[in-house]
């Protein structure tokens, strides 16, 4: 159970002095403002006694943020429980995240132990920094290059999907540079093999940015051009009228499932706005259907979990048609949000592991996944 496992987790990180974390947060996509509201509940949660925290800031710009900046990006109450991150420091061939010395413990080890890439969307999500993290020989926390590119470009996630026999809903994905000369024809395969209701949506981008849903003709080709501003690719899907339900992964190999939740939402989907900024939207824990059902969506969650070779975290997210009860695998989520109202961690509260078990958790997967890669051979 995942209470007995986790309950192992806290004795062994207990048995250290305190954990030294590093969160890197921010980032250029567009879910800036979403990964610094996760880095600020992260922190804000932790206790100070058992997690010394370095905070280390990306910029809109892609850049690294300096300790005046980072102090800029999260909330002036938690300055003190962050030191900021200074500079880099290269030394055998490894990359470390130096932060600003605290007075009292300038002689201390500051560098960060692990770190937990607290980045949504692209330049984060999507293995670029798990890439330079793996080259730096650094010791992060969620899913790996692979899992992590495959889990943003939902063009490529929804085929491997297919590929594993999971159940997935009709799609076609356009490239941006093609949409002017294929609109005409677009119009004509959505009315012939979907129908309206439709979504467009950018392959690669998260928390509901770029995604609009289609009730006729003449509102395709203003959300298809809307979706393309985001990527390069943009996906097409068969709208039905469904639950959404979600259920959260946590592990490497063999991984607990956590209950299953459904989200409510305040709009007619759960668009950017219904998730982060509609008070009105809520989510139930755990979601109010059979079973079977339940046991069902939790099967699939962990295939899809494997299929794409994840390790760490994943949040997986599903329609449950309320005409036919039919469940659709709507794509997983690799590094899903940390928000005081994010769904993560509120299944896993109802499934009997609190917050700082979880992180406690994430923490021994990420050092032991580095640990396993680092006794292999190399030629």
């Amino acid at each position: 159970m995942p209470g007995t496992s986790c309950a192992r987790t806290t004795t062994s990180m207990r048995k250290k002095q305190r954990v030294r974390l590093g969160i890197l947060f921010g980032g250029k996509s567009g879910e800036h403002e979403v990964s610094l509201t996760s880095a600020a509940s992260v922190i804000g949660s932790l206790d100070p006694e058992e997690f010394e925290i370095t905070a280390v800031g990306i910029t809109k710009e892609g850049k690294l943020a300096s300790p005046a900046q980072v102090r800029k990006m999260i909330p002036s109450h938690l300055h003190e429980r962050v030191r900021a991150y200074g500079y880099l420091e290269a030394r055998d061939s490894k990359m470390r995240l130096m932060p600003v010395p605290a007075r009292s413990r300038s002689n201390s080890n500051l560098t960060p132990e692990i770190v937990f890439p607290l980045l949504h969307g692209p330049y984060g999500e999507d293995g670029t920094i798990q890439g330079l993290l793996e080259t730096a020989g650094v010791p992060y926390i969620g899913c790996g290059v692979l899992a992590s590119a495959v889990g943003m470009d939902k063009d490529v996630m929804k085929r491997l999907f297919i590929q594993q026999g999971l159940p997935v809903l009709p799609f076609i994905v356009i490239r941006t540079k093609e949409l002017p000369e294929r609109l005409l024809k677009l119009h004509r395969v959505v009315e012939q093999q979907f129908g309206y209701p439709v979504f467009s949506k950018p392959a690669n981008l998260g928390s509901s940015v770029g995604v609009f849903k289609i009730h006729s003709r003449k509102e395709l080709a203003g959300a298809v051009s809307q979706s393309a501003q985001f990527d390069r690719k943009v996906l097409i899907e068969k709208g039905v009228d469904a639950r959404e339900l979600e259920c959260a992964v946590l592990g490497n190999d063999g991984p607990m499932v956590s209950v299953v939740g459904e989200v409510i939402p305040s709009h007619e989907f759960y668009d950017y706005e219904a998730k982060y900024h509609d008070p009105t939207s809520r989510l139930e824990i755990p979601a109010r259907i059979t079973e079977q059902q339940s046991k069902r969506i939790r099967e699939l969650t962990e295939r899809a979990f494997q299929a794409i070779d994840g390790t760490g975290l994943a949040r997986v997210d599903f329609f449950l048609e309320k005409k036919s009860s039919a469940i659709w695998l709507n794509e997983i989520n690799t590094m899903p949000g940390f928000t005081p109202i994010s769904m993560y961690a509120k299944l896993w509260a109802a499934t009997g592991v609190s917050f700082q078990d979880l992180v406690r958790h994430l923490v021994r997967l990420g050092l032991e996944k580095f640990e396993e890669k680092s006794i292999r051979r190399v030629f």
